[in-house]
């Protein structure tokens, strides 16, 4: 997309970051995939991790207690800044989002670099242990997971891979940092989905706002996400 081509006031900024093992590039060249969000007005962009502790895997740098020797917080934020500076991307409709590992990579990015974006959303991914007790600023965050996921279970799990011992975390344990960051420690409003999901949203926030969504599925990102995400993302303040 040439910098002429592009409408600043139609367009949002949406950064997807793909799950573990998954190259961005051949996810965006998935029309499949991709095309829904650009038909709701967005811009996409699909970066790509690094290899992992194998050495050939792609993933992400998250914060679980294994040193990849990289900062990939500083890299989204480069890659954020080159689409604002050669597409006249507003930087306050941003949008970043992702699925599994890059979900974890969502939540880290939101809890260490708030200000890359005006909303986070993520599925079936989040913190891991060692899990911080604090972030750097309140933020808007849609959470989606999984009540049957077993690759990423809700209430996290320790794991060895490739000789390493990992723990996912316990997603509400993560849910709580982010209540107390944005000061809102006060009841949820609960509501129930058709597709007998659950919800929680946490709106009396002194800043930011968390949503919490529990489907009946695994390890995937449910049905409707794209737009339920797209809608919640637009009403933000």
């Amino acid at each position: 997309m040439s910098q002429n081509e592009f409408h600043q006031d139609r367009f949002h900024l949406l950064a997807l970051l793909a799950a573990y093992g998954r190259s961005g590039k051949a996810m965006i060249q998935n029309s499949a995939y991709v095309d829904p969000f650009i038909r709701r007005g967005y811009a996409v962009i699909m970066p790509s991790g690094q290899p992992s502790i194998n050495d050939k895997d792609l993933d992400w740098g998250v914060a679980d207690g294994y040193d990849l020797a990289r900062d990939d917080v500083a890299f989204l934020s480069a890659v954020r800044a080159d689409a604002v500076e050669r597409f006249g991307i507003d930087p306050s409709r941003i949008l970043i989002a992702g699925f599994s590992r890059g979900g974890s990579m969502v939540w880290d990015t939101a809890c260490q670099a708030p200000e890359l974006a005006k909303g986070f959303a993520a599925a079936a991914g989040a913190f891991w242990e060692p899990m911080t007790t604090e972030c750097d600023a309140p933020v808007h965050l849609f959470h989606v997971h999984g009540f049957k996921d077993r690759m990423v279970p809700f209430e996290g799990r320790q794991l060895t891979w490739e000789g390493v011992d990992f723990h996912q975390g316990n997603v509400m344990k993560g849910v709580d940092v982010w209540r107390r960051e944005n000061a809102c420690l006060s009841s949820a409003e609960n509501s129930f989905g058709d597709d007998d999901s659950m919800q929680k949203d946490w709106m009396d926030c002194e800043a930011g706002s968390i949503r919490l969504k529990v489907t009946k599925g695994g390890h995937g990102v449910p049905e409707g996400w794209r737009d339920a995400v797209l809608d919640w993302f637009e009403a933000l303040p």
